[in-house]
């Protein structure tokens, strides 16, 4: 596929001249004035900027990461993953239990996610009301918000056939009486590609990078991209600045120029571990002491399958069915729940995630064609055992994400592990496994029960991954037990709103990208009617 015959509409705005920055050519200081100053350009950080612009506000966006666009985007994992993810796919927890997801390129997370698109679970917003003083976040409330949302970013079910790697997960949901549903995806005229997370080659996913954030800069906002945000100034009970710096050729490493930005308003949108770092950064204090306490991932465990006829799991949409089945059965401050959904199978990722070492991996890998691959989400943040992680600074200022896994999160795991490798036989897989580095190849569901029963589940020998971190500057009612009030203003801080999953004092039980879209928009245009 030649990509480059596509229009791309980052190449054609800078040709329009937007005032766009790259900090690798930077050769001096440089200090700007703007009304607001937002830092990041995710779901968050484009949302704000879109609204702010939109309102007749001149606009700086900050962004740690490269401007890419469609005519970067090539389908290829060794090019997507050191350019587009934090730390080149491979940001770890402080143990290196977990390895982490997150974008690093303008538009963020939303430029290399899989579209799947949520509205925030019901019983989560209850329990963010009776637990966390979140009494206006009810579904009621935030319906208009997701209806705009949805209406703007082409949010709707997918409507194409699933893949075969899908389609195991509702064939065998079928067999178990599992119901199995349909995600919505933001896309408009999708290729069916699969190669979400690499980047869209075709402009068809609504990420920021295609919609809001061009949006922002046709309306003479600026974006810095290749500069690191390092630490907020601060005078009495007001942000005066952000102080950042001009990032080197790699990308990676701060150069010694500054970037001095002044305005009457500070967003921060760095996404669920920059966010509270760049707080932590900047000593900002909080009555709570909780600045980066509570942050939540939705650890994530897998069940791999062979299956008798070939999946192709790198073709056709990463995510279209899912299951809730196993997080409505059960009291949300019970026992961990868990969503079911399928991931892609691009070799890369699946080589690196794929247990076993030498021969046995060796003997998968050319089976790749055959595999089939289901994930469970754990739902964590609502048990008293729950309580997620916590970000802190290393030596050199740069976060790391402490995330201690206990009893609580295992005994999820192994019912997880249970239920996908019964769905998976079910749908007809002639061997199953779970992603765990004791586990082998079973042939019988009974069989892989005994096994999974077996296993010892503990950090590092049972692979756990994520895609999605929130948490760390959370919201609530009492400045003595969260970071920000429901609006995102830091307590105790005039001019500083946070837009981000960093808001959320849980996780939510669902992919967070329309959440974020959402509350985001709520809280910004709240914040314009008053200013």
């Amino acid at each position: 596929m030649n990509t480059t015959r596509l229009p791309d509409p980052i190449a054609q705005g800078l040709a329009r001249g937007w005032a766009v920055t790259d900090g690798r050519r930077l050769e001096r200081d440089l200090t700007l004035e703007a009304d607001v100053v937002i830092v990041g350009t995710g779901a968050g950080g484009g949302t704000a900027a879109d609204l702010c612009s939109r309102a007749g506000l001149r606009v700086i966006m900050v962004e740690e990461g490269p401007l890419r666009s469609s005519s970067d985007f090539r389908m290829r994992e060794s090019e997507a993953y050191p350019d587009l993810y934090q730390e080149s796919a491979a940001r770890k927890t402080a143990d290196k239990a977990i390895n982490i997801l997150q974008g690093r390129a303008v538009g963020g997370s939303t430029t290399v996610n899989w579209t799947s698109s949520f509205r925030t679970p019901a019983d989560t917003l209850a329990h963010w009301q009776q637990h966390h003083g979140l009494t206006d976040f009810t579904p009621e409330a935030l319906a208009p918000w997701f209806d705009e949302v949805e209406r703007d970013l082409n949010i709707q079910p997918w409507a194409v056939p699933p893949n075969a790697n899908n389609e195991a997960l509702r064939s065998g949901g079928r067999a178990l009486g599992i119901p199995v549903e349909v995600i919505s995806r933001n896309v408009k005229g999708c290729w069916n590609l699969g190669y979400c997370g690499v980047g869209c080659p075709t402009n068809a996913k609504q990420s920021m990078l295609v919609t809001t954030i061009p949006a922002a800069l046709d309306r003479g906002a600026q974006l810095l991209h290749s500069v690191r945000a390092q630490r907020l100034l601060r005078q009495g009970d007001r942000i005066t600045a952000l102080e950042a710096h001009a990032l080197d050729a790699t990308g990676l490493h701060a150069r010694d120029l500054r970037i001095t930005l002044k305005a009457r308003h500070f967003i921060v949108a760095g996404g669920a571990i920059n966010s509270p770092a760049l707080l932590l950064r900047s000593d900002i204090k909080s009555e709570s002491s909780l600045i980066g306490h509570r942050t939540f991932l939705h650890p994530t465990v897998v069940g791999s399958a062979l299956m008798p006829d070939a999946v192709r799991g790198d073709a056709g949409a990463p995510q279209s069915l899912y299951s809730d089945h196993f997080l409505r059965t059960q009291p949300i401050d019970g026992p961990m729940g868990f969503k079911l959904e399928s991931a892609p199978l691009h070799p890369v990722l699946f080589a690196s995630t794929l247990n076993g070492y030498g021969a046995q991996h060796r003997q998968l890998m050319t089976q790749f064609a055959h595999a089939q691959v289901l994930l469970a989400l754990m739902r964590d943040g609502f048990h008293e055992q729950s309580t997620g992680g916590r970000v802190r600074l290393r030596s050199d200022s740069t976060p790391e994400l402490d995330y201690p896994l206990n009893a609580h999160l295992w005994d999820g795991v192994r019912r997880a592990y249970r239920v996908m490798a019964e769905i998976q036989f079910a749908a007809g897989a002639r061997e199953v496994t779970v992603v765990h580095e004791q586990a082998p190849m079973w042939s019988t569901w009974k069989a892989a029960q005994a096994g999974i029963d077996a296993l010892d589940l503990r950090p590092l020998l049972t692979r756990v991954v994520s895609a999605h971190v929130m948490g760390g500057c959370a919201m609530g009612a009492d400045p003595k037990r969260s970071v920000t009030d429901s609006r995102g203003r830091v307590h105790g801080l005039q001019n500083l709103q946070v837009a981000d999953g960093s808001l959320f004092p849980t996780s939510l039980g669902a992919n967070p990208q329309e959440t974020i879209y959402a509350t985001v928009r709520r809280q910004i245009t709240q914040w314009l009617r008053e200013t």
